[in-house]
């Protein structure tokens, strides 16, 4: 068995251990809450008895492991430099609003309105990790720690944004505020084809998302970009010795700031599908969290796209999974035990498995003599 294989196995057995083990930690709290475990999971199985309960079911888990995805593979470009970019949900949120404030504001063809969008929500997001990327490059300051604090000045930022200079018309009684609807050339049209060519009903509501295409081809192109250019072997040398790039080089402000808004700008697609697909502008009600899950999601993905889209899938469901857990008598809070536990447990595991690596390298390379283990640099 090749290297490379048994490394990739012992990293999906490593990940299916992980949520095992996640889920036989929420049976314990389950337990003390006076529920069945056993119930609970059937529960979070349960997609409902009629097919077109099954299909809104199944659309929910989708729509949110798009947006998931995305939350995934933005936190993932930073990770790649060991960059930790905290502030994708601070990011996604000044992009969803500046977008869908400016695509409200026009009205223009369709294909040239979604671009639109699309263009202006990435240089939000992209613009927004500038500033803790100066700040590191220039200033010293932690991303970590400024990238917190501008997630809660995303917050406040766009709370009075949307109830004062963006906000909309309000119908008379209406609590809620948003910013204008966006014309129906700014609406990216539904996927539900996928679902009703197998014969199924299509679902309810806003359907599922169009811009689960636009999320695959973003997987892909930062995949293409972070192993298949130059600018990728940048990234990852970088971040794995610095000192090293530089006496080959790289310039790391560059590279820095480099990473940072690109981690910004693939930020900025994550709160679109709700806003183009759904909802049609952004408003009080607007999905939050999705940029801290997104850290989550990245981890236990191991930063690769694939592995980022398997566990936001995973995600998906356990989001999916309040509902019914709810109906059946057990707290929800049980949905986020598990998916505390999971980022530990991927967490310790990813640590016990670059162990094993490491040490096969090094019998690898005993008996081998003049060969340099391939972990030993880390």
């Amino acid at each position: 068995m090749g290297a490379a294989l048994r490394r990739t196995l012992l990293t999906a057995a490593g990940v299916a251990v992980a949520v095992l083990v996640a889920f036989a930690v929420s049976s314990i709290a389950i337990t003390a809450a006076g529920a069945d475990p056993f119930a609970a999971l059937a529960a979070m199985f349960d997609f409902g008895a009629r097919p077109i309960d099954q299909v809104d079911g199944v659309t929910f888990w989708i729509n949110r492991s798009v947006a998931l995805f995305i939350a995934g593979l933005a936190v993932a470009v930073g990770f790649r430099m060991n960059l930790f970019n905290i502030g994708v949900e601070g990011q996604y949120r000044m992009a969803a609003l500046v977008s869908a404030f400016v695509g409200g504001q026009v009205l223009l063809p369709a294909p040239i309105h979604l671009t639109l969008i699309i263009v202006v929500a990435m240089a939000a997001g992209g613009l927004y990790a500038l500033v803790p990327a100066l700040l590191k490059v220039y200033r010293g300051v932690n991303e970590v720690i400024s990238t917190i604090m501008l997630n809660f000045v995303a917050i406040g930022l766009a709370a009075y944004l949307v109830r004062g200079p963006f906000s909309g018309e309000r119908e008379a009684g209406q609590l809620a505020t948003a910013t204008p609807e966006l014309p129906p050339s700014g609406h990216f049209p539904d996927a539900n084809f996928l679902i009703t060519m197998f014969g199924l009903p299509a679902p309810r509501g806003a359907g599922l998302y169009g811009f689960i295409g636009v999320a695959l081809l973003a997987g892909l192109l930062i995949w293409l970009l972070l192993e298949r250019t130059r600018f990728g072997f940048e990234v990852k040398a970088s971040g794995l010795n610095s000192d090293a790039a530089v006496a080959s080089g790289v310039d790391p402000r560059r590279m820095v700031i480099s990473a940072m808004v690109l981690s910004g700008m693939v930020a900025g697609l994550i709160g679109l599908p709700e806003i183009m697909g759904r909802n049609h502008n952004y408003g009080t009600s607007f999905t939050a969290g999705l940029g801290f899950l997104g850290i989550a999601v990245a981890l236990l993905g191991r930063n690769k796209p694939v592995g980022i889209a398997l566990a936001a899938l995973l995600f998906g469901f356990l989001d999916r999974a309040g509902t019914p857990l709810q109906f059946d008598g057990i707290p929800p809070a049980v949905v986020e035990i598990i998916q505390g536990t999971i980022v530990l447990m991927v967490v310790i595991v990813n640590e016990v498995t670059r162990r094993i690596v490491l040490r096969w390298e090094e019998r690898r390379a005993a008996a081998r003599p003049g060969e340099v283990p391939a972990g030993a640099a880390a």
